[in-house]
């Protein structure tokens, strides 16, 4: 996982911005209304939908529009029904590339991520291509100014965290889809504040990216998640951390 935290703390820099702000609130309604539609109106029985929701607390979404989201999900409100989509591929230096999308158009949808792999140095692979090298994973990252490491060790693997890696700015606290709820809620209760928090996927192994492919990897996944319709990029590159700090600020 070397770099990805420190790829998340600068996603979520430029993140701060109205436009970057609007686009994910967007996404994360999106979210919303699909895990409601899926698994129900009420967060406490519905653990996606409860983790869709302090995501859209965590970027200050109003609790209106979260309200409406739910109830168009619920079948309250009118509203569009999107289908999950998966995409898989490749990039610069043959790293791995797993698009999760929600789409109301799967053939607009399909071209326009087919698109961006090929313009960004990529390409679209088959169903099943790359998908094997990732598994479901809980992510908590913990910027290293928000808690020490020896809390952060000891109230999540207490709460049932598989693994707590560490880097220069943060800790990246690991945990199984099924732990990931009550491992946020210790960290929470302890007064450890996190930086995002998601159910995500981590790939098995990683491919090493130079300075020059780099630029294409980053800029195909910035590329990729500018699409209105893609929720999550997953990749499994591995870029040192001098590299992404200078590539990131280009």
């Amino acid at each position: 996982m070397s770099g990805h935290s420190k790829w998340a703390t600068i996603k979520h820099k430029k993140a701060r911005t109205d436009a970057a702000r609007g686009k994910a609130f967007s996404k994360l309604i999106r979210e919303i209304t699909t895990a409601a539609r899926t698994g129900g109106g009420d967060p406490d029985s519905n653990p996606r939908l409860r983790t869709a929701i302090d995501s859209a607390k965590g970027i200050n979404m109003p609790a209106d529009n979260i309200d409406r989201a739910v109830k168009k999900g619920t079948g309250e409100l009118p509203g569009v029904s999107y289908e999950e989509v998966t995409y898989e591929g490749y990039g610069a230096g043959g790293i791995a590339v797993l698009v999760k999308a929600l789409t109301d158009n799967k053939n607009r949808s399909t071209a326009e991520v087919r698109h961006v792999f090929d313009k960004y140095g990529g390409s679209m692979g088959a169903a099943g291509c790359v998908a094997w090298q990732f598994k479901p994973r809980g992510l908590i990252v913990i910027p290293k100014d928000k808690s020490d490491e020896d809390t952060v060790l000891t109230v999540a693997l207490e709460a049932g965290a598989d693994d707590v890696q560490t880097d220069d700015t943060a800790f990246s606290v690991v945990t199984s889809p099924g732990s990931f709820e009550a491992v946020k809620q210790q960290l929470k209760d302890a007064g450890v504040g996190w930086l995002s928090a998601e159910l995500t996927q981590i790939a098995s192994n990683t491919v090493p990216v130079d300075e020059k492919d780099a630029r294409r990897v980053l800029k195909l996944i910035e590329m990729l998640e500018e699409l209105d319709e893609v929720q999550q990029v997953f990749a499994n590159f591995d870029i040192p951390d001098e590299v992404l700090e200078k590539v990131s600020s280009e």
